[in-house]
C-alpha cells in the first residue's frame, strides 16, 4: 500500500539520501518571523515501541473509562490495544468502503466523552471525506448495523483530505478538511479565491457540530459558531484558510487549541489559539504560506501562526501532537510535542510569558511520523508508519 507525505503529491516518499540528510543536518528550527530561544531538551527521553500494526498508522485516541489505546490503519480498521497487543480482533473494519493510498484512507477516530460512541473520519470510495458514528457494543466493538453519516464532503482531488476529528472540551465534534488538493489551492473543483479562504467551501477548514443533534441524521450545528447567520457561508465552519491540517488537539489542562498545518513548498506551520476564542479565525493560506505572502489577495482576520520553519532544514511536512500533561517526563509538561514526517525529529515548543517561542530537539526520530495519540494519563505515543506504534518515555 502506498504511503505518501501528508500534503505532497501523490508518490512521494522520503529517499535514504533525504533520511541520511535529515541525520547529518542538524539545523536550528526557526521560523519566518521571529528566531525562536533554542531551550535544551526536557530531560532525556526515548521513545518505546509498543507494537507494530498489520498496516499503516494513521490516528489514536483514548476511549474514555477504559486503560486501551486505539488505532486506526489507514486501509479501514480501528484495533485497541492493551498491555502491548492488539486485541484479537477489530473494533471496526470498514476495509471494503475506503479508498486507501496516497493521502487517503481511514485518517481520523475519537470517542464520545462517555465512550459510548465511535467517531471516524474517512475517504471512501466514491472520493467523498466522510464522517460515520458508530455506538459501541458491550463487547468493545463498534455496531455497524446502527452507524449515523454525520458529514460528506466531495473531494476534488485525492490529497489534502485533512482527516483529524476529535470531540472538544465542549462536547461538540471538531472536525479538520485539507484545501482539497491542487497546487496553491487554485485546482479542478476550486472556489474562485481557493477553498480555503471560500467560506462557501468545507475543504479548508476546522468544522464544529453537535453530534448529539440531529436524531438519526447528520449532526446539528451550534448556535454560537461563528457563520451560523452570515448569508453564503456554511454554518459548519469554525475556523479557515488551511492547506492541509495534519493533527490538531486541546490542551487538557487549558483547552487552547493547537493545528498544525502542512505547507507548500517552503514553510511549515504551527498555530494556537487561547481557550475561550470565538471562533471565526483565519489561519491564511492560500494568501499566506507561514507568515509569508504566498499570492496577492486578502485574507481578512489572518492570525500569525506561533512558530514556522523551513523546508531547507530538514523537515517538509509537520505531523501535530499535543500539549504534554502526563506524569512520567516531569520537564516536559506544558511543552507542545510535534514532528516533521520527513526528517522524523521529534521538537518540543513552548510559549514563555510576552510571547517568547522556545523550540527543542527532543534527540529521538521516528519515520514517517504520521500521528501522535495521549492516553488516559496523558502519556504520548507516536504513530510511525514504518516502525508502528512507539511510546515517548524518561530515559
Amino acid at each position: 500500500m502506498a504511503t505518501t507525505t501528508p500534503g505532497r503529491r501523490s508518490g512521494f516518499r522520503p529517499t535514504p539520501l533525504l533520511a541520511l540528510l535529515a541525520l547529518l543536518t542538524l539545523v536550528p528550527v526557526v521560523p519566518a518571523h521571529a528566531a525562536p530561544r533554542t531551550a535544551s531538551p526536557a530531560g532525556s527521553v526515548r521513545l518505546v515501541r509498543v507494537l507494530t500494526p498489520p498496516g499503516p498508522l494513521t490516528a489514536m485516541a483514548a476511549r474514555p473509562g477504559d486503560t486501551a489505546v486505539y488505532v486506526a490503519e489507514q486501509v479501514g480498521r480501528v484495533w485497541a490495544v492493551r498491555d502491548g497487543r492488539l486485541e484479537h480482533r477489530p473494533v471496526l473494519d470498514v476495509r471494503g468502503q475506503v479508498a486507501s493510498g496516497g493521502e487517503r484512507g481511514l485518517l481520523g477516530l475519537t470517542f464520545s466523552r462517555d465512550g459510548g460512541k465511535l467517531y471516524v473520519n474517512y475517504t471512501n470510495v466514491w472520493g467523498y471525506t466522510v464522517v460515520f458514528e458508530y455506538p459501541m457494543r458491550a463487547d468493545g466493538t463498534a455496531d455497524v448495523g446502527r452507524r449515523r453519516r454525520l458529514l460528506a464532503i466531495w473531494q476534488p482531488q485525492d490529497n489534502h483530505n485533512g482527516g483529524d476529528l476529535t470531540i472538544g472540551p465542549d462536547g461538540m465534534l471538531w472536525i479538520a478538511t485539507g484545501d482539497g488538493g491542487g497546487y496553491g489551492d487554485r485546482g479542478p473543483g476550486h472556489a474562485p479565491e481557493g477553498n480555503a479562504q471560500s467560506l462557501r467551501s468545507l475543504l479548508g477548514k476546522l468544522l464544529r457540530i453537535d453530534p448529539r443533534a440531529g436524531g438519526d441524521g447528520p449532526g446539528g450545528i451550534p448556535a454560537d459558531n461563528p457563520f451560523v447567520d452570515r448569508a453564503g457561508a456554511r454554518p459548519e465552519i469554525w475556523a479557515y484558510g488551511l492547506r492541509n491540517p495534519w493533527r490538531f488537539s486541546f490542551d487538557r489542562a487549558t483547552g487552547d487549541l493547537w493545528v498544525a498545518d502542512v505547507g507548500q513548498n517552503a514553510w511549515e506551520e504551527v498555530n494556537r489559539l487561547p481557550a475561550g476564542h470565538r471562533g471565526g479565525a483565519n489561519f491564511g493560506w492560500n494568501v499566506f504560506e507561514g507568515t509569508q505572502r504566498f499570492r496577492d489577495g486578502e485574507a481578512p482576520g489572518h492570525i500569525l501562526p506561533v512558530h514556522t520553519y523551513g523546508h531547507g532544514q530538514g523537515g517538509c511536512s509537520v505531523t501535530g501532537g499535543f500539549v504534554y500533561r502526563g506524569r512520567r517526563i516531569p520537564s516536559l509538561v506544558g511543552a507542545y510535542v510535534f514532528a516533521d514526517y520527513c526528517d522524523g525529529r521529534v521538537r518540543a515548543l513552548r510559549l514563555r510569558t510576552g510571547g517568547e517561542v522556545e523550540v527543542a530537539d527532543l534527540g529521538v526520530r521516528a519515520p514517517q511520523v504520521a500521528t501522535f495519540g495521549e492516553d488516559a494519563d496523558g502519556e504520548l505515543y507516536v504513530g510511525s508508519q514504518r516502525d508502528g506504534l512507539l511510546r515517548l518515555e524518561r530515559d
